[in-house]
Order: structure tokens, then sequence, then C-alpha cells
């Protein structure tokens, strides 16, 4: 059976038995498992942090994989909460900055995307909104109080969709941080809601399925939607989706990218070196010998992507078969990469890393990932290169 369709027969409502039948490789003699089902988290999901010391300097690195919230339990987990924890615990670590990882974040909960936003600036516009036919509705955060005033960049990729669009922009606009990663992220500026059609027939016995419907667009304070175009890096990295088909922008019948009205909001214009930076970086990244490759690698990728047909021709298909092996063989080490840097976990889990040994391996396999991640090497680049302003100028718009 597949894994997904037993997956199927396992699931079911919190709270109820479910009885497994294992049968053992050795003996073949079975044996029924009674448990009860229960709401399963995996801690992979959550906002997690790190440390590393980058020319002595210590600068926090924190990864958010999904923007989650539970509206129908308020013991669950809030992304925004974490967040904020995360933060204050970095900053006792005396971290000089923050790198927030948003790379394959698909997005989540815009209540959490809001109030992350709010964690770095001190209050106003986030996101807007807007129904068909509508005026755009502002969302703002409203808390006064700026968790983090140091230095941020941002890290996206590709697969960095909604949520993760909507704070990224966010953070782009007021220039409160440098957007670093792939050239732009996913495009998803929708939103949905799925109408079950027993709704329209309310005395029909059967279920009759629902329907998903779009009911929404997300816009940028600068008036831009986040639909089709979604943010793009102040530097771009090459990967391996550079040239792929990716994204909303690739999708049949998308909705198209508009604007609406700017919303009136305050430049944090928080460092005194920018544009150097980012400068900076792009010519490290275009010197670079290993990013050059990737760049190779990413076309190489696209041209297979598109390159769908075969010789039918048997010798023929053998030479293009071993002239696509030595393309393989020569992209085989494209992105090995060390950094030398070393990354640990903040004080605060230590005690938590003593008492669980499965938690303790999962750590050191993301921090040597982390040691060998040539993205987060020129993120941190950046960062340790970001001087802020002594007084903060403001710029109005």
């Amino acid at each position: 059976m597949r894994l997904d369709d037993a997956i199927k027969f396992i699931k079911g409502k919190k709270g109820t038995e479910v009885r497994l039948t294992v049968k053992k490789k050795m003996d073949g003699s079975t044996k029924i498992i009674s448990i009860i089902r229960d709401v399963v988290e995996l801690e992979e999901t959550f906002v997690k942090s790190t440390i590393v010391e980058k020319n002595g300097k210590k600068y926090g690195l924190i990864d958010l994989p999904r923007f989650y919230i539970s509206f129908d339990d308020a013991n669950y987990r809030d992304s925004a909460k974490d967040m904020e924890q995360e933060i204050e615990r970095l900053k006792k670590e005396g971290v000089a900055g923050l790198l927030i990882d948003l790379r394959n974040n698909g997005g989540g909960s815009l209540k959490t995307a809001i109030e992350i936003s709010g964690l770095f600036i001190n209050e106003g516009p986030v996101v807007q909104v807007k129904y068909r036919g509508e005026k755009p509705i502002v969302k703002s955060d409203t808390n006064k109080k700026t968790q983090w005033e140091g230095a941020v960049v941002v890290l996206v990729n590709e697969l960095s969709a909604s949520a993760s669009e909507i704070f990224a922009a966010a953070m782009q606009d007021y220039k409160r941080a440098v957007i670093i990663g792939g050239n732009q992220t996913f495009g998803k500026g929708t939103v949905q809601s799925v109408i079950p059609i027993n709704n329209f027939y309310p005395n029909y016995e059967a279920d009759l399925g629902a329907i998903k419907m779009t009911i929404q667009k997300f816009y940028r304070i600068n008036g831009g939607s986040t639909q089709i175009e979604g943010v793009y890096s102040d530097i771009a990295m090459p990967n391996r989706y550079s040239f792929m088909e990716f994204g909303e922008r690739d999708m049949e019948g998308a909705l198209v990218w508009d604007k609406v009205p700017q919303a009136e909001y305050t430049m944090t214009d928080s460092y005194d070196n920018f544009e150097d930076v980012v400068y900076n970086s792009k010519e490290r990244i275009a010197d670079n010998e290993r990013f050059q490759l990737i760049n190779e690698y990413a076309k190489w990728l696209k041209k297979n992507q598109d390159g769908a047909s075969y010789s039918l021709n048997y010798s023929r298909f053998i030479e293009d078969n071993e002239a696509k092996e030595k393309e393989v063989a020569r992209f085989k080490d494209v992105f090995k990469f060390d950094s030398k840097l070393s990354f640990s976990s903040p004080k605060y889990e230590l005690p938590l890393l003593e008492k669980d040994s499965i938690l303790t391996d999962k750590r050191a396999y993301w921090h040597k990932n982390l040691s060998k991640d040539l993205y987060v090497a020129e993120a941190l680049n950046v960062l340790s290169e970001l001087k802020m302003r002594s007084k903060n100028q403001v710029v109005k718009n």
C-alpha cells in the first residue's frame, strides 16, 4: 500500500482510537497497537534560531518555515509570538544583526505576517488587501513597540510565497532590511476561500463538494501587487531555479499584476551604507566562480526542461545520453562549499539538547548544512557590512 493511502486510514478525529496491526519481519508474528489520535507537531515546522560568529561579532539566524497560527486552539503555537521570543533570546546573546531565512516558506497566516513585520518597525501599514470592485483595505501594525532595531537581512528564493512576500515587501518598502536571494519570489498575491456547494442546497443530503474561489488580492504599501511579480531581491544570487518556469507567473490563467494607490507610510531609512553594501555584494557575486557555475547549471536545467524530445535512433540516443552524463559530471559538485563558519544553538536551548538526543542530532545536521550554504554565507557578508544610522533619518512617502 502506498504511504499516502495508508495515512488516510491512520488519520482521524483527535481523541479517537486507531489500531495498527504490525507484522514482525523476524518471526512473522503480529501485534495490535492501539493509539489515541492527537495533533502531531513537527518541530521543523516552527521558528528556530542559531548563532554564528563572524569578524569578531555574533549574528543571529532565524529560520521561519511558515507563518503558522491556530484560530481554534488558543494553546497552539503562534509564529509571531515565537518570533518575538526568539528575537528577545538572541538580543540577550548580544547579536549584532539578524538574518531571517524565508526560503521555501509558502506563507500562511496574514495576521502573523503583519505582526512579525511590526517587530521591526514602530507602527504603520504593512499590506493592502482588495476585493474586486472595492477600494483597498490597509492592514497596519498598530503596536508602537519595536522588538529589533538593529540590522536585518531577509533571505528568500523562488519558493517564498504569499505571507513571506508580504513580510519581505514591507521590509523592502520601509527600507528596513536588505532582501537577498533568488531574482524574484513566487508571486502568490491572491486569497482563496473554500465554499461548500451544499451552502446553496441546504436540503441536499449528499456532499456536493466545494468551490475554491479567489476573493482578494494583496498589494504592497507602495501600491504594487505581489501577484505575478512577487518581490524582486535587492541582491539576486544565481540558483537552480533562475531560468526555470516557476511561480504564479508561469501558471496558465493566473491573475495579472496591477497596482492601487500607495499607502501613507514613513521609511525607516535605517542604514548609512545601504547602497554601498548592495553594490559590494553584487560585485562579489559577479566575480565568484561558483556562482558563475551555478548560473551555467541553471541554464542547463532550463535547457533540459524545454528539451522533452528523444531520438528514436538507438545509436543517437546512446550518444545523447553519454553527452548528458558528461554534463551531469561537470555540475556534480556545483553546490559543494564550506564557509568555515561555526553555528551554535542559543543558550536557552542547551538544556533541551541535553535531554533530547534526537533534537541534538537535528540541530547538528542543520548547523552543518548552514556552514556549507553558499547563500547563507553571502547573506552574512551583507549583514556584517551594514551600518546603522546613529540617529535614524526618515523619508516621508
